[in-house]
């Protein structure tokens, strides 16, 4: 089994893996009379990887990963041969490291995100970096730009040699395209101008600019260039009822191109799309279920189609990657199995192995010579076989839309008249809960908590009725969902209704701070990690540091389409002082997507409440934890908190010794 093998070969973290071999995850099931396993400190729960966002060079002779040092982040390259650092990179104090890719063989180009003011708002820079292995040199790109967003690459040259990055020229101007070679004092060339407000670019997969969006007042305008043609001319209008897209892939000789779009069965689906006519041709691939969420290609073709069921699920277009990946599976077990990072042509893989109950290890795999060999276990501090298994559940809203989530039990205990937390995700919008591996669910459970995770209205992959179902109904209906949740487990006799809290983080945040505030007849607490608290102030700081396409998006999913939707009614902090419940309000002072500001509203609003609330701020911290330290501080305050508040039901005393 994995365990046991991960076990025999991880002191010298090189061993052979046959693929022919069949071997399965062990599972944590245990029979129902099993004594709840002993507390895990709050502290391993908060533990992060040594590294993480590991990627292979082109030709698999380095391996690259982030981890923290001192507070910065650090990225590390490493010979793939013997194991020796051969560059590390260092971001400054204020600096956060977003993404970063390989783009040749000795390469890297890198994001770069900076909190600062941009006219008197707090805003998020991002800046692109070009990273030279041999040399060690760091380049900013397009150095003399004063822009928010500086990281929109739409095209990276096959060879490395140059990219296309969509940027407005100056803070007066709407995006352009502009080319910079990936080189220190590369040459920037401007290759398409601003017209007409363009919130978004697209590149075939030869360099070539394609398509351009724009708006004209409320209407959509899009720009196209066909095959062969030098000028981006304005597409036919959009027929009646023609169905939304979004295109992903234009070939490079060609005027069809892939996009994607509702297909017949009324989910996301892959559909082949004729631009210069703009006229959908056929389905290439649409799952009955779920919708597609991404699409990768190789060679032009598709390759895969990815999708998000219980958990993530991949239809592979390719036969001899689906037998791969059917091999994989084989000899890891049959929970997520996923090829993380590539070299070219495959030559080698980087291979994580892991499900909702077990955080996972990630291996090395040199698929000519069907070996492989563990790099590192995710949480070796954490025993798998003391988790608890997510499930997975559907409940009814009370206007009769189904709505999925997922329940975790305490282990050793009695599904009945449980404590229960009721976790909603965040986003919220496109945003799911699935089945995988998550820290604070595990804590809570290892409490002895039932956790309910809903994917309330609003959420992605379930489909368009779904979806739009959430616009402009922050705080209305999709916080109904909520409480549709908490009842559906009430009904079925899991819960105590007089111990429901409600915890999140970001939206989460913001749904149980509503929560207690909208319905405290019904909840006893509730904990938010880096919540909203005043969507007008929100939306004002999104839009200077979203893209535009992103911001318009965003904004008419908050507000609603053709609504007058008060976003005052539904900010928390307009009720602060009316606060009755307790609750536990947290924040880190570094956050990016919701700034502190967000949280110093609601804190000075709620000082002369009936209950003021409980506060922890983390110096450095951002939105999501990347230091264990502050998960710790949290997690350990949050067990705290909801000890005092919503204590759960004592363990059984041991059984008196046999004399």
């Amino acid at each position: 089994m994995r365990r046991i093998f991960r076990h025999l070969a991880g002191a010298a973290m090189v061993a052979a893996l046959p693929l022919a071999s069949g071997s399965v995850v062990a599972q944590n099931t245990a029979p129902a009379a099993e004594a709840p396993p002993a507390p895990i400190a709050a502290g391993n729960f908060a533990k992060r990887l040594a590294f993480w966002d590991t990627r292979l060079s082109p030709d698999a002779k380095k391996f690259s990963y982030m981890r923290d040092g001192g507070g910065a982040t650090h990225l590390i390259v490493l010979d793939t041969a013997t194991g020796k650092v051969a560059r590390a990179f260092a971001a400054s104090p204020n600096d956060d490291f977003q993404w970063y890719r390989w783009v040749s063989k000795d390469k890297l180009l890198l994001s770069a995100a900076t909190s600062a003011k941009f006219f008197g708002e707090d805003v998020r820079f991002t800046r692109l970096v070009l990273l030279d292995v041999a040399t060690g040199a760091m380049t900013r790109l397009f150095p003399k730009s004063a822009v928010v967003d500086g990281d929109d690459v739409i095209h990276v040259a096959k060879d490395g040699s140059h990219v296309l990055v969509s940027i407005q020229p100056s803070i007066t101007e709407y995006p352009a395209v502009m080319r910079h070679e990936l080189a220190p004092d590369g040459k920037i060339t401007t290759i398409e101008r601003p017209r007409e407000v363009p919130y978004d670019w697209m590149a075939d997969d030869s360099g070539v600019v394609r398509l351009g969006i724009a708006y004209v007042g409320d209407k959509e305008k899009v720009y196209y260039r066909a095959a062969g043609s030098k000028e981006l001319k304005p597409m036919p209008k959009a027929a009646d009822g023609e169905p939304g897209w979004e295109a992903i892939h234009i070939p490079g000789d060609s005027d069809i191109g892939y996009v994607l779009s509702d297909g017949e069965k009324g989910r996301v689906a892959l559909r082949r799309f004729d631009f210069a006519k703009r006229q959908m041709l056929d389905t290439v691939f649409e799952h009955p279920d779920w919708d597609i969420e991404s699409v990768s290609f190789r060679d032009g073709k598709p390759y895969a189609a990815y999708y998000t069921a219980e958990r993530d699920e991949v239809h592979w277009f390719d036969e001899a990657a689906a037998a791969q990946y059917k091999a994989l599976r084989k000899a890891l077990g049959n929970g997520d199995i996923w090829i993380t990072s590539r070299a070219e042509q495959d030559k080698m893989m980087l291979v994580y192995a892991g499900d909702e109950a077990d955080p996972g290890v990630l291996y090395m795999f040199d698929p000519a010579a069907r070996y492989m060999r563990e790099l590192s276990q995710y949480r070796p501090e954490l025993d798998f076989q003391a988790l608890a298994r997510p499930k997975p559940i559907r409940y009814t809203a009370r206007d009769g839309m189904a709505i999925t989530g997922y329940l975790t039990l305490p282990r050793g205990r009695a599904p009945r008249n449980l404590p229960l937390i009721v976790m909603p995700h965040g986003g919220p919008y496109g945003i799911r809960d699935k089945l995988e591996y998550n820290d604070e669910v595990q804590l809570l459970a290892n409490r002895g908590y039932a956790v309910l995770q809903p994917n309330y209205r609003g959420s992605g992959g379930y489909g368009e009725a779904l979806f739009e179902a959430g616009v402009g109904e922050i705080g209305r209906k999709m916080q109904d969902d909520i409480d549709d949740a908490m009842d559906w487990a009430v009904k079925e006799g899991i819960a105590d209704p007089a111990r429901v809290c409600v915890v999140g983080g970001s939206y989460g945040g913001y749904a149980a701070l509503w929560s207690v505030l909208r319905n405290p007849e019904r909840y006893r607490c509730a904990a938010s990690w880096a919540g909203v608290t005043d969507w007008g102030k929100l939306l004002t700081y999104d839009r200077r540091y979203l893209s535009p396409k992103v911001n318009k998006w965003w904004s008419a999913r908050v507000r609603g389409k053709g609504k007058t939707q008060e976003l005052g009614e539904v900010s928390p902090y307009r009720a602060a002082g009316q606060l009755s419940r307790p609750v536990l309000l947290a924040h880190g002072t570094k956050d990016q997507r919701v700034p502190l500001s967000q949280y110093t509203i609601f804190e000075r609003a709620a000082r002369g409440a009936p209950v003021p609330p409980q506060t922890l701020v983390i110096e450095g911290e951002g939105h999501s934890f990347s230091k264990p330290e502050s998960a710790q501080a949290w997690y350990e305050a949050l067990d705290a908190f909801l000890a005092r508040h919503n204590p759960p039901d004592p363990l059984p005393a041991a059984p008196a010794a046999t004399p």
